[in-house]
């Protein structure tokens, strides 16, 4: 047998060893996703619903897609430098899940596709000119209506009619309007309200040190990656100080809150991947509306009431979409 016969029969058997859908064609460059998160893919909750998204999509990492992560474990001074770093990778689109994470990427590309996932106003934090219209690099999904900071005052004062001294505990830097339209909810409640800032988790006892001071006799959390990092330490300190507790959606009553009312949040970022999608496949973020959530669901911790020697009204339970017993 001749050398350009053994060559011929090599470069068959090599062929037949190729996948089907790269043989006779060039190769198709897999789409690459950088994420950014406060804590690490492994026990954030919204990345594995962010994934199952992907995967109702069709999406395989490492098949058909490439998701590169970069995790804070907690630590936010550690967010600029992994952002920059994933910029530096120059992915097809970044992905961001909560406010004061997806302003690290934000501020360092103008030019890759950015989705995010927050509770935070879009606007005012620079990422988008409006909801309808984002106009730049950036789009995705806001947790935050205005009228939910007035709701959730009016749900604790139901449910507990007694209080009158509301702590306020909120992370600065995460942009929102809740102080200011939970100040207007407190004044026609009759309420008075004691804001607080919480710097980050190791502020937390100097927080807490403020709110005994002020005698408060409940507790309203502002919804922000700080604050629901440190749900337990939160709803200890409430359930030590017999505080009713009321926090953005279903992670607070979960985790032993008196109430919290708020949209699905796990069904939210599970949805931000529709907007990759559309991205992959050539949209641009600018003509992508930016979302709010349209349904809201009441909790109420019947374990926690108990504990706290509260009676809750018949009344107000019928309203609960779930009653933790």
């Amino acid at each position: 047998m001749n050398r350009r016969r053994l060559m011929l029969l090599a470069g068959a058997a090599t062929a037949s060893l190729l996948p089907k859908k790269l043989y006779g064609q060039h190769a198709v460059k897999i789409p690459r996703l950088g994420v950014l998160l406060y804590g690490d893919p492994k026990t954030d909750p919204n990345i594995e619903s962010f994934r199952q998204g992907l995967r109702d999509l069709g999406y395989v990492d490492g098949t058909n897609i490439i998701i590169e992560y970069r995790y804070a474990d907690g630590r936010p001074e550690r967010l600029p430098k992994l952002g920059a770093e994933l910029v530096q990778l120059k992915p097809n689109v970044l992905l961001a899940l909560g406010g004061d994470v997806v302003r690290h990427v934000h501020a360092v590309t103008r030019e890759i596709p950015i989705v995010f996932a927050i509770s935070s106003d879009p606007v005012r934090s620079g990422l988008v000119a409006s909801l309808a219209r984002p106009g730049g690099n950036a789009t995705g999904i806001t947790f935050l209506q205005d009228e939910l900071a007035s709701k959730w005052l009016v749900l604790l004062k139901e449910a507990v009619p007694h209080i009158s001294n509301v702590g306020f505990l909120f992370y600065p830097v995460h942009l929102d309007n809740e102080l200011r339209e939970a100040e207007r909810a407190a004044l026609a409640l009759g309420v008075k309200l004691h804001p607080v800032e919480m710097q980050g988790p190791d502020d937390l006892d100097r927080a807490f040190e403020r709110l005994t001071q002020a005698g408060v006799d409940a507790l309203y959390v502002v919804s922000s990656r700080p604050t629901v990092a440190s749900v337990a330490p939160i709803v200890a300190f409430g359930t030590t100080r017999k505080l009713p507790v009321v926090g953005g959606w279903g992670t607070w009553a979960e985790g032993g809150a008196l109430i919290s009312y708020g949209p699905n949040v796990l069904e939210i970022t599970r949805q931000s991947a529709v907007y990759v999608d559309r991205i992959l496949k050539g949209a641009k973020p600018a003509d992508l509306p930016a979302q709010q959530p349209t349904r809201f669901d009441l909790l109420v911790n019947l374990k926690t009431a108990k504990s706290l020697g509260l009676s809750i009204q018949e009344s107000f339970l019928l309203q609960a979409d779930k009653v933790i017993e």
